[in-house]
């Protein structure tokens, strides 16, 4: 699915800062993040969303972004994670390949849901990226 936004990082169409890869998901950061260290989980197979995606892919899913979560913890200090899956654009949707967000969160801190769609610095990402990569050594 060229058109696809998630199917092109896959491909290596795009470039994307890959945190970790499993045979069925791939872990990359999300250049619009919430808060620092937001992370997107996908399976490698196209699917619109949750509800379409067979149940192997979402298992993969789900259990790499449990990995990603415990990178954040662990290699960011967040005291927290959210993780998020939209269906269908009345949830919000408006990248049409499934995939989990990894939010990492900090006692009080101000996340909103819808966060705004606010370009990320880039070198802050990448910086996040490398210290995830390094928590995966430790999970």
């Amino acid at each position: 699915m060229s058109s696809c936004l998630f199917c092109q990082i896959v491909a290596e169409e795009i470039p994307a800062y890959r945190i970790a890869e499993t045979e069925r998901a791939i872990a990359f950061m999300d250049i619009f993040p919430a808060t620092p260290g937001h992370a997107l989980v996908i399976p490698r197979r196209h699917s619109a969303d949750a509800l379409e995606a067979v149940a192997e892919d979402l298992a993969a899913c789900m259990t790499l972004a449990a990995s990603v979560g415990r990178a954040a913890v662990s290699g960011l200090g967040a005291d927290g994670v959210t993780f998020q899956s939209l269906a269908r654009p009345a949830a919000g949707q408006t990248v049409f390949h499934v995939h989990i967000h990894v939010i990492p969160r900090q006692d009080g801190d101000q996340f909103v849901f819808p966060w705004p769609a606010l370009s990320g610095d880039l070198t802050e990402i990448e910086a996040h990226a490398e210290r995830l990569r390094g928590a995966f050594s430790n999970d």
